[in-house]
């Protein structure tokens, strides 16, 4: 069974080859759809149009429209809302890893509801649903045979471009829709793919739809022609087509615009559609009543001028209306409609000038110049028409309307009309791929471990069991010659006590060979994707068979803490996570905890005084930590340290907790970094608050606070509690005690009067939801709530002082005295420092609003400013960075 499961693993892999048959399924499915979706469509629009001759038109189709139209809504609402619209701004949306997806539920309904939208007279397209439809299975199969989030991708862009193939027999343009309008990538793996797909979806649509593989169709049965002095016309005709184009595509977003206004459901919306649409055709020609008879109608040089223009001016109006209801169906179709009939009129005015020309090449030309406007897909516009005709006389006519209007179109409405419709439903393509940020932008090899300890493969199992004794590494990559040949693991040695070895038998015959790895230059998404699939801790990084790196994932943590933070890249060695090395664990029966770092035994039973004091007002715990430093080029788990002292400082946090009856927590980390480490235990141990000494200034450039003050200040989850003691607690400038000293200046009872400066913001709460238990340490402590005025407010509002008061003295039932200071000063920073100064206060507690601290403890205006030119305590608070 280990050796089943072990070949099914590597079978599995995504590889070129999987990726080939794939293709090959993806488009037989997609071609599959297209005829269902073409040949229903099909016979029942071929049975309203015959229903119409039989009773009255005025009738039968206003009540077609209103009826499968409502059917048509209501399906896509109740079973797969997603699959309302053309499809294709779905399909980017995916594409671009949006918060969206598709399945096989959503080709379903789409696949039913196009049907019968289509076929009951409104005037959208199906090759937008076939395009949607082919991306959705294709997701679904890639759902089924588990593969990397970015070949995933290719397989639904292969599926969309299958799915544009089968609808219009055009391998070429569903190759160019994938690479100009989805991916826009020219890598051989997506071209590849996209290829076989659109390929097998164009030939098996050709198969079933009774056609032969003989590419020259009906619509080359005409002549076409192009000379140099049509020149001129053909540049009308690209400026003309850009310009109505345009409009069309402000049309089609005020549309969309309109419904939504109506607030009414998606199959009103439709049904509405449906009978506007149904009356308007049945007060037309009846050549209306088949969209796609009408293109042909047009492009054969049958129709006259005024039905020409009758047809372009109706097409426009019905799709505006028809596409911006929400009705499953595309814009393919319309947009070749109106193309043709634009070009049409062009060209029978050129022939009613000047004699010469074919106004069914215009038709054709006008074809490709109004659907590279409504697609912005120019290249692709061309080859559509081209591999619907196979004559080479349109290419210039083509490539001429087709530049021409897209030019323009570029400068009247830039921007594609799919990425708008999007924006309309709250999808900004360009910050929707954000979320995975640097997991696109960074690679393996910017991330991995260059210094890897590997196993040679002669080894003997008795050196391997040796080599896992010394190390805490769980597997060893096994070379050969610098070559990977292999993987062994703690798991693979267990499973020799099933059938005993000698101690010098070769690790080669236990190791697990062809191990996952992934290259230098896989992204970082494609490497979580493989750590996640085959639930691995670490990824040996090969490049030609030789091992260059490892990458874990404490390496992905790592960077993506570094770019939240904001921190630059450093040079060097990068920080492990902190390892514990010692802890003491009690009964958990507080209801939160408090996270206490003990670093300076001067300023530990201050701290500890203060936690005590909070953890006993909220029935919380205590959690007290001791970070251990070492080098950054040795591992943390791996460093020898010596724990004496830091249990010396842990013992008194347990005499503290024990004299007040309070559960703590104990615990030794050794670490690369003190902030990172205090992270960690703050994730890991639900904390609440964080009560740290602060020093009160510091040296390092960049700072406000230092390194570790910093970063806590802008990561921590928990409120956080930074202590400055002054000189009066006998520690002096930067944490450092004030020789000689006794015991008894050590304590914080002495502080007795409490300066708390207020604006009403959220800190100012959470510290006012402090001071009771702070205060409580006093003997008779008094509290002075301050606000800074500018000397040119008459009356100072002291609402927000006189709210904190009722607080502390109705529902806190302090015993010190209370009162409300008002400060005129025209800098807060100033007129605070020379209160304290004045007043000769102990303890000043600092709680700012949110906005004002992070731009002024991060800047280092008054918070620093205070701590540095007052010799009393300086408390600053901030409150957890989730709370409203």
């Amino acid at each position: 069974m280990p050796a089943l499961r072990q070949y099914l693993r590597h079978w599995m892999r995504p590889r070129r080859t999987s990726a080939i048959a794939e293709a090959c399924l993806i488009g037989l499915v997609a071609a599959l759809s297209a005829v269902l979706l073409k040949a229903g469509s099909g016979w029942f629009g071929a049975m309203r149009v015959h229903q119409s001759n039989l009773f009255p038109a005025w009738i039968l189709l206003p009540s077609f429209g209103l009826t499968f139209g409502y059917l048509s809504g209501l399906l896509v609402e109740r079973l797969a809302p997603e699959a309302s619209g053309s499809g294709i701004p779905h399909v980017k949306a995916v594409l671009a890893n949006a918060a969206t997806d598709i399945s096989w539920r959503t080709a379903g309904v789409k696949l039913l509801a196009s049907t019968l939208a289509i076929g009951s007279g409104l005037t959208v397209g199906r090759q937008g649903p076939t395009v949607h439809i082919g991306a959705a299975l294709a997701a679904q199969f890639s759902r089924w045979v588990p593969t990397s989030p970015d070949h995933r991708r290719q397989m639904i862009a292969a599926g969309a471009g299958a799915g544009l193939a089968a609808a219009f027999n055009a391998p070429i343009t569903g190759v160019l829709f994938v690479v100009e309008e989805l991916l826009r990538d020219l890598s051989s793996l997506t071209l590849g793919t996209a290829i076989l797909a659109s390929f097998i979806g164009a030939v098996v649509s050709r198969i079933l739809g009774g056609r032969s593989l003989d590419l020259s169709l009906v619509l080359t049965a005409h002549s076409t022609s192009f000379s140099l002095i049509e020149l001129p016309f053909f540049l009308l005709l690209g400026i003309l087509a850009g310009l109505l184009g345009s409009l069309f595509h402000r049309g089609i977003i005020a549309s969309l615009k309109f419904y939504r206004q109506l607030h009414v459901s998606l199959s009103l919306r439709i049904a509405l559609a449906g009978l506007i649409s149904g009356i308007a055709i049945a007060l037309l020609p009846p050549t209306f009543r088949d969209n796609s008879g009408l293109r042909e109608f047009l492009i054969t040089g049958d129709a006259s001028l005024e039905l020409a223009a009758i047809a372009f001016l109706s097409q426009f109006i019905l799709t505006l209306v028809a596409f911006g209801s929400g009705a499953p169906g595309g814009l393919f179709a319309p947009s070749l409609i109106l193309g043709s009939a634009l070009g049409y009129l062009v060209g029978l005015t050129e022939t009613q000038l000047l004699g010469v020309g074919s106004p069914a090449t215009y038709a054709l030309a006008g074809m490709g110049a109004f659907f590279s406007v409504v697609s912005k897909v120019p290249i692709t516009a061309i080859a559509i028409v081209f591999e619907m005709t196979t004559d080479f006389n349109l290419v210039l006519p083509l490539m001429i309307g087709s530049v021409t209007a897209y030019l323009i179109a570029e400068r009247l409405a830039p921007g594609s009309l799919y990425d708008k419709i999007l924006q309309l439903k709250g999808i900004n393509l360009e910050s929707a791929a954000t979320p995975k940020g640097f997991l696109a932008e960074l690679t393996a090899e910017d991330v991995m471990q260059r210094r890897v300890e590997t196993l040679g493969a002669q080894m003997t199992l008795d050196e391997a069991v040796q080599a896992f004794s010394r190390s805490h590494h769980r597997g060893f990559p096994v070379v050969d010659n610098s070559k990977l040949v292999g993987i062994i693991t703690q798991t693979d040695l267990a499973k020799i006590r099933d059938r005993p070895l000698p101690g010098d038998t070769p690790i080669s015959e236990v190791m697990t060979p062809q191990p996952v790895t992934v290259s230098p230059h896989a992204t970082l998404a494609h490497v979580l994707y493989l750590l996640d699939r085959y639930q691995l801790s670490r990824l040996p990084v090969v490049e030609n068979r030789r091992m260059v790196g490892i990458i874990t994932r404490a390496d992905i943590i790592r960077v993506e803490a570094d770019k939240l933070n904001g921190e630059t890249e450093q040079t060097g060695p990068q920080p492990e996570p902190s390892y514990i090395v010692y802890q003491t664990r009690s009964p958990s029966t507080g209801r939160g905890r408090i996270l206490v770092p003990i670093a300076n035994p001067q300023t530990a039973e201050l701290l500890l005084q203060m936690a005590a004091a909070i953890a006993r007002d909220r029935d919380y715990e205590l959690e007290c930590i001791q970070v251990i430093l070492v080098s950054r080029r040795s591992s943390p788990a791996e460093t020898s340290v010596r724990t004496g002292k830091s249990r010396k400082l842990l013992r008194q946090a347990e005499v503290i907790a024990k004299k007040q009856k309070i559960p703590v927590h104990t615990q030794i980390r050794v670490a690369h970094d003190t902030a990172q480490a205090i992270l960690e235990t703050i994730k890991e141990q639900h904390i609440d608050i964080l009560l740290m000494g602060w020093k009160g200034n510091t040296i390092t450039p960049g700072r406000i606070f230092g390194n570790v003050v910093d970063t806590l200040i802008r990561q921590a989850p928990c409120d956080v509690v930074l202590v400055k003691f002054g000189e009066e607690s006998g520690v002096g400038r930067g944490g450092f005690p004030n020789p000689p000293v006794r015991e008894s200046e050590f304590r914080i009872p002495n502080y007795d009067r409490w300066l708390v400066p207020m604006a009403g913001g959220p800190n100012a709460k959470v510290a006012i939801k402090l001071l009771p238990p702070l205060v409580s340490l006093g003997e008779q402590p008094e509290i002075h709530l301050c606000q800074v005025f500018e000397s040119k407010e008459a009356k100072p509002d002291l609402s927000v002082l006189q709210q904190a008061i009722r607080y502390l003295v109705k529902y806190r039932q302090l015993s010190g005295k209370v009162t409300a200071v008002p400060v005129v000063s025209s800098s807060v920073a100033d007129g605070l420092i020379n209160l304290v100064k004045s007043e000769d206060f102990d303890v000043v507690v600092l709680g700012a609003s949110r906005e004002g601290m992070l731009q002024n403890a991060i800047k280092g205006n008054i918070p620093a400013q205070i701590a540095n030119r007052v010799d009393s305590t300086v408390i600053l608070v901030r409150g957890e960075i989730d709370s409203k």
